[in-house]
């Protein structure tokens, strides 16, 4: 990883920054998953658990944005890991660990990937509120896919009715119920990070 010339970052202050951003975007998941939330087998979201994750992005480049979605991606598992005992089978927990939690979290770290878009904007908030919000809606997007596409596999026994039309809309359902909440919360909250930080600076300042 090479250091940037402009801001004077090095690795280890990546690596530390995004080892602080990880550890809150794992209490702030963690804190989320106490609240009971209505749907019976999980499916509840978050409180901005993935806005530090779409901002080390954003700061620091998918480079750093993937691996460290990924550790969330891994905790999340680790966490989840009652939900392998409903399947059965080697190609059905294939498909609860990638699309559920491997893939479906380490998305997160593509959400800087509109950071060049906007880089000739006058202002930071310029630059970084339309980039964040693009990025944010992107990437819940994708995990709500994984998640959508694990729901008319695996969890399709779940669905009122084993035709295809009431498994995939079971699945759209379930899954756009709480993702489209999460996209809401992530969205804003990297808005207001956006508008209230400048993410281009050596030191995370006003």
């Amino acid at each position: 990883m090479k250091t940037s010339k402009k801001t004077n970052i090095g690795p280890i202050q990546v690596l530390a920054e995004s080892a602080v951003m990880v550890a809150l975007s794992i209490a702030l998941f963690a804190v989320s998953d106490m609240i009971p939330w209505p749907w019976a087998y999980g499916g509840g979201f978050t409180i901005f658990g993935q806005v530090p994750i779409v901002i080390i992005s954003y700061r620091h480049g998918l480079k750093a944005g993937i691996p460290a979605a990924l550790v969330l991606a891994i905790f999340e598992m680790i966490m989840g890991l009652k939900n392998f005992s409903y399947v059965t089978g080697i190609g059905a927990m294939l498909i609860v660990a990638l699309f559920d939690y491997l893939i479906a979290y380490g998305v997160l770290g593509l959400g800087g990937m509109f950071k060049k878009a906007f880089a000739g904007k006058a202002t930071p908030a310029a630059r970084q509120v339309p980039a964040l919000a693009l990025g944010s809606l992107v990437v819940c997007l994708l995990r709500f896919t994984c998640h959508f596409i694990s729901g008319v596999t695996v969890w399709s026994g779940y669905a009122p009715d084993s035709a295809i039309k009431a498994v995939i809309l079971y699945s759209l359902t379930y899954n756009g119920a709480y993702m489209l909440i999460e996209t809401v919360i992530t969205i804003v909250g990297a808005i207001a990070v956006g508008s209230m930080l400048d993410l281009s600076k050596q030191r995370i300042s006003k």
